[in-house]
């Protein structure tokens, strides 16, 4: 198991990285817009190409940080239906969505994104707009950001099955919140949530 936590150190270590390095693809986007809009303004110019440009970045945060968002536990929940169920309940719940639902739907889109991207590549496709960008890089993004989350996905398993295990404390519980959030979390009972 030890050599599985180092790998899971490993993966999450890549994975923070890329998030934490695509999040400045957003300044780039928005300097984009900005510098596009104030061309279109004043010089009553404009460019597919630009626009186009700041879909690709704004995809390439999205898509790149979907691993990096897994990891830092920040996904989209239905805390509605499990707030009420014990840590290890809720620990089993996430162990077996990731082994039945993330890695298969993960797998599905790495193995239909490989032929779309690499058609795109071959054919060298561009957009149909006039002045668009070339469309195979879009498809790239998408292709490495499922490898990305299923490989996110093998070390949350193995995180969680660590935790079950008692091998390891939940990473997923936060520590060391400021004094706000440890009040508030107190005053609306989800610390008790939590360490059920």
């Amino acid at each position: 198991m030890t050599a599985l936590l180092r790998l899971s150190s490993a993966i999450d270590a890549v994975t923070a990285f890329i998030g934490r390095s695509v999040s400045w693809l957003i300044l780039v986007a928005v300097l984009v817009s900005a510098g596009n809009a104030i061309i279109r303004k004043l010089f009553d110019a404009s460019s597919n190409a630009w626009l186009e440009l700041q879909w690709y970045l704004y995809g390439a945060v999205f898509l790149l940080a979907a691993a990096y968002t897994l990891q830092r536990n920040e996904h989209v929940r239905i805390d509605i239906a499990t707030s009420g169920l014990s840590k290890k309940t809720r620990d089993w719940i996430d162990l077996l969505g990731h082994i039945f639902f993330l890695l298969p739907f993960c797998f599905l889109m790495v193995y239909l994104g490989w032929p779309f991207f690499w058609n795109a590549f071959q054919n060298g496709e561009t957009s149909l707009n006039a002045g668009g960008l070339t469309i195979w890089p879009a498809k790239l993004l998408i292709l490495v950001s499922f490898i990305l989350l299923t490989a996110q996905g093998f070390s949350e398993i193995i995180k969680r099955w660590a935790v079950i295990k008692g091998l390891i404390e939940d990473p997923t519980i936060p520590k060391d919140l400021p004094p706000v959030v440890q009040e508030l979390e107190a005053v609306s009972g989800l610390s008790n949530r939590v360490e059920k």
